[in-house]
C-alpha cells in the first residue's frame, strides 16, 4: 500500500497539504465559498466548498489516503471564529466519511514539536512554518499564505508513518 498523507490545517483560512511516496506533493489554501449568513442579519459567512475539497482527491486510491486533521480552535472568547472553525471541521469530516477514508486528529503542538524550531511561539510559529515549509517544499514558495501548516502536518504523518 502506498500511503498518501493529507494534512488539514483546520478552518476557512487554513491550508491542505498532500504528500506520499508515489505522488508529487500538493499544497493549497482550503477551498471556500462566501454566502449570505443563515441568520436574519446582513452579513456573510465563509464556508468550506465541499465539492472542490472532495475533487482534490479525484484519482487517488481512497484506501491509501490518511487524513491528519488539526484539532479546531475552540475558544469561548472568540465565538465567531470558533463557530467558523467548527463548521469547517464538520464539513471536512463529512466529506472524509463520504469518501470512506481513514482519519486521525492531531494537536498543533505535536507536529510543531517535530518540525519547527524549539522555543517558537505566537507569530514566530507562522514564520517558522513558512520558512521550513518553503525549505522542504520549495515549489510552493509562490503560494500566498502566511504559513505552510497543511503540508507540514502531512509531512509529519509521512515521517511518523501514521
Amino acid at each position: 500500500m502506498n500511503k498518501i498523507y493529507c494534512g488539514l490545517d483546520n478552518g476557512v483560512s487554513g491550508t491542505i497539504g498532500i504528500v506520499g511516496d508515489s505522488i508529487e506533493p500538493y499544497f493549497t489554501k482550503t477551498p471556500v465559498k462566501t454566502e449570505q449568513d443563515y441568520t436574519k442579519g446582513k452579513k456573510s459567512i465563509t464556508r468550506l466548498d465541499s465539492l472542490k475539497f472532495m475533487s482534490l482527491f479525484n484519482g487517488m486510491n481512497k484506501n491509501d489516503l490518511v487524513f491528519l486533521i488539526e484539532r479546531p480552535m475552540v475558544n469561548p472568547t472568540r465565538f465567531t471564529a470558533t463557530v467558523s472553525a467548527l463548521r469547517c471541521h464538520e464539513a471536512m469530516l463529512n466529506v472524509i466519511e463520504i469518501l470512506g477514508c481513514k482519519h486521525m486528529y492531531i494537536d498543533s503542538k505535536e507536529w510543531q514539536r517535530e518540525l519547527l524550531p524549539k522555543g517558537c511561539s505566537g507569530e514566530e510559529l507562522k514564520k517558522a512554518s513558512l520558512d521550513i515549509g518553503n525549505r522542504l517544499f520549495p515549489s510552493f514558495e509562490g503560494v500566498k499564505h502566511p504559513d505552510r501548516d497543511g503540508i507540514l502536518i502531512a509531512e509529519y504523518g509521512r515521517r511518523k508513518n501514521l
